[in-house]
């Protein structure tokens, strides 16, 4: 494994600007997630550090060495794609073992097959290793796409949303999987999603992304409690932050506009808040419910305990405690 340094990275397509002067620093053994919606810039990232596309300007260092002139062959990086992209006419030992048998990196036959059975075990497909690709699930295909990858042992795995076409329950269990993977290997990962679930619960630190620019970066805790703006408070919590009017209540610090409360931010109370909202809607989901409030015309979404027995219709009261504050342009504001 090796730190892989971007630094002051940019990159456009035509008129688009996919990235505007990226900077990050992915250390040795470190499993970084880039977080951000659709055409944010995050697979372009992931395309610039293998060499499938060149930077306008900046740089790339892999373990020291600036590879930013280096064709793909020359960075010694592994990529899991969202899709599986597997051979269907090869078996999952013949996908597994291509890229050992490639004439950069040939191996010995025996060390090719020790390699391979020894990552099937840890994806729990060792027994599917003479099936065609074509005889697998959907998620024995992904785990056959990951094992491609982790074979090669290189100095950074970049992954691009490689479990979001599975459904939820094999979603969960591949990320355990991959987690309890990059711990017991010391993998460097850079991890692309969309799904802060993903990125809250495998990955060491966080880079929320938006507009081709990284606008935080910090371990999973650091983002969620001290977001430096709205736009990154919004991207971790669910059910979302709200984000209110700082009119609506008293006592906020000057130049505050508006408040972001999250629901351990919200106190609900039959009565004696510090404001009147009704409720719309409940949603039950077993050991919570959401509550689906209307606060001065606004909608807010927090959490309660289903004993609480709220309904369609009922008054409750909102009491703050200890929110997020921001300016008029979104940035945080101390309280």
């Amino acid at each position: 494994m090796a730190e892989v340094e971007i630094k002051a990275v940019s990159k456009a397509f035509g008129k688009t600007q996919a990235l505007s002067d990226l900077s990050l620093t992915i250390g040795d053994g470190e499993f970084v997630a880039l977080l951000g919606p659709t055409g944010a810039g995050k697979t372009t990232a992931l395309r610039l550090i293998a060499g499938l596309e060149q930077p306008d300007s900046g740089s790339i260092r892999i373990d020291g060495r600036d590879v930013t002139g280096d064709a793909p062959a020359d960075r010694d990086v592994a990529f899991v794609f969202q899709q599986y992209s597997l051979y269907p006419h090869l078996t999952v030992f013949e996908n597994m073992a291509f890229a050992l048998r490639a004439p950069t990196r040939r191996m010995p036959e025996a060390d090719i097959r020790a390699k391979v059975q020894e990552v099937a075990r840890l994806l729990h497909i060792e027994t599917k290793l003479d099936n065609k690709a074509t005889q697998l699930s959907g998620g024995q295909m992904q785990r056959v796409a990951i094992g491609r990858a982790l074979v090669r042992s290189p100095s950074i795995y970049l992954m691009d949303e490689p479990l979001s076409s599975l459904d939820a329950k094999l979603r969960g269990e591949l990320r355990l999987e991959l987690k309890r993977i990059q711990v017991d290997l010391g993998a460097t990962i850079l991890y692309v999603t969309h799904d802060q679930t993903e990125a809250m619960t495998m990955a060491s630190r966080i880079g929320v992304i938006e507009g081709g620019r990284l606008m935080q970066i910090g371990t999973p805790r650091e983002i969620y409690e001290n977001p430096i703006n709205a736009h990154v408070a919004a991207r971790l919590g669910q059910p979302t932050i709200n984000l209110l009017p700082a009119a609506l209540f008293a006592g906020a610090p000057v130049g505050v506009e508006t408040i972001g409360a999250r629901t351990e931010h919200l106190t609900i109370a039959r009565g004696g808040g510090d404001i009147s909202a009704t409720v719309k809607r409940v949603e039950h989901l077993g050991d919570q419910s959401h509550l689906h409030l209307d606060l001065a015309g606004r909608p807010v979404v927090t959490l309660a305990d289903p004993e609480a027995g709220f309904g369609a219709g009922d008054v409750v009261s909102l009491r703050l405690n200890r929110p997020l504050f921001f300016d008029a342009k979104g940035w945080r504001v101390a309280a």
